[in-house]
């Protein structure tokens, strides 16, 4: 089954949902560098908070987490239709945390 907005087909590994076979295999790859000691405690599908003025206006979920070294990371898996202008506006919220929050877009 496609997703009907971005024609995306959602792809199963190990059990997880992906939202597309692009996020699958960038799932697959980060797996091998956790094997590899490369990076450590991968997550997938994270969950922040969106507040403003401490008020919580709603959340961002992003494709993946994980450490590089002493480094959180943040991946977001994107396309150019996918950079939506609900994603910046997400996006630009996260930055004004402190410490900000840096979504890498892959």
């Amino acid at each position: 089954m496609t997703s009907l907005k971005y024609k995306n087909i959602p792809t199963f590994v190990d059990g997880i949902r992906f939202a597309s076979k692009k996020e699958a295999k960038r799932y697959s790859e980060l797996k091998l560098l956790q094997m590899g000691n490369v990076i450590s405690k991968l997550e997938t599908h994270p969950s922040f908070p969106l507040m403003v003025n401490g008020t919580k206006i709603g959340r961002y979920t992003a494709d993946f987490k994980y450490l590089q070294g002493k480094e959180v990371v943040i991946e977001d898996v994107k396309s150019k239709v996918t950079k939506t202008r609900d994603y910046i506006l997400r996006k630009k919220i996260l930055l004004t945390y402190d410490p900000p929050i840096i979504i890498k877009e892959i």
